[in-house]
């Protein structure tokens, strides 16, 4: 129900900017004075770059500990335009690991200035930061055990569930706990590594999260076979870009950057390397085509979404 009503929303606003674009309007951004972000990159020649450690496949790091995913990929050509447009000599790349829970402090404090990872644009975090155009859509579901009983929501009755602290996730379920009354005992971890090796050991009954990040905890597990995802989509979660907020200059060439990769098309063989082939670490395959809202996006880049 809840990701019907995304779709539907976000129907209703490419279908705005269809009106738009009969009437001769393209997208277009339009220049703003040089804030705070690119007066600091243009001094320093440095770009701080925000990483997860363990968002398969979006930013995660190597058996190097070099950041690597699709969400980098992209923040790499937005580096790239900083770089042209500031008619920078260089531009040097710093990396700032940040988890679920302070990844909007990172950005909102200055510590980076933008955070690539896997971050749902939502009313809530717009009161602290701002979003780019969104380059995904995942839905929420869970992950459990493949010789566990549940195969939906309602099966959690009495359950242990887990999910990762500073997630939309947490709060769905609690809505959704109170909603059900299903008793169920929720934990949090630190990161979505620690979540999934808690359904592992058997410390808790199910992991609740994005199904793209959940599809890439488990095909980087030694035994796939052992987990699967289940359940019915609690909500579209639309994934951006997060910068810092009433900064109108460093968003526009952001979103001016994702629009031009998403109108070109360079975004479809970013998008089949991280999610239609094989990827570090082990090799493994998401095999996951990309879906109707993101390719909506794609075909009319907005940074707008449904509150």
């Amino acid at each position: 129900m809840y990701a019907t009503r995304f779709y539907t929303m976000m129907i209703q606003c490419l279908c705005c900017l269809c009106c738009y674009l009969v009437c001769g309007m393209l997208i277009t951004f339009s220049p703003a004075s040089t804030a705070a972000t690119l007066d600091k990159i243009r001094e320093t020649q440095t770009l701080t770059i925000a990483y997860r450690a363990s968002s398969i496949p979006f930013s995660y790091t190597d058996d190097k500990g070099k950041p690597m995913g699709y969400a980098i990929d992209l923040c790499m050509k937005v580096a790239q335009a900083i770089k042209r447009e500031l008619h920078l000599p260089r531009l040097d790349i710093q990396y700032l690991p940040i988890t679920p829970f302070t990844r909007i402090q990172a950005i909102a404090e200055g510590r980076a200035d933008i955070e690539c990872g896997s971050t749902t644009n939502t009313q809530e975090r717009r009161l602290q930061v701002a979003f780019s155009i969104p380059y995904f859509v995942a839905y929420a579901r869970m992950l459990v055990r493949d010789d566990s009983a549940i195969k939906n929501w309602p099966d959690l009755q009495g359950k242990t569930i887990v999910t990762t602290r500073g997630t939309t996730n947490a709060q769905t379920l609690a809505s959704r706990d109170k909603i059900r009354s299903l008793h169920i005992t929720m934990l949090e971890s630190k990161d979505h590594a620690e979540a999934f090796a808690m359904v592992k050991d058997r410390r808790a009954d199910a992991f609740a999260m994005d199904d793209v990040l959940l599809s890439g905890l488990r095909a980087k597990d030694s035994n796939p076979d052992a987990f699967r995802i289940v359940g019915d989509p609690l909500s579209a979660e639309p994934y951006a870009l997060i910068l810092r907020k009433d900064d109108p200059a460093f968003k526009s060439m952001v979103d001016r950057e994702i629009a031009r990769v998403m109108l070109d098309r360079e975004i479809y063989p970013l998008y089949d390397k991280w999610f239609r082939q094989a990827i570090t670490p082990g090799n493994i395959n998401m095999n996951m085509p990309m879906g109707q809202m993101l390719r909506a996006i794609v075909q009319f880049p907005s940074d707008q979404v449904p509150n």
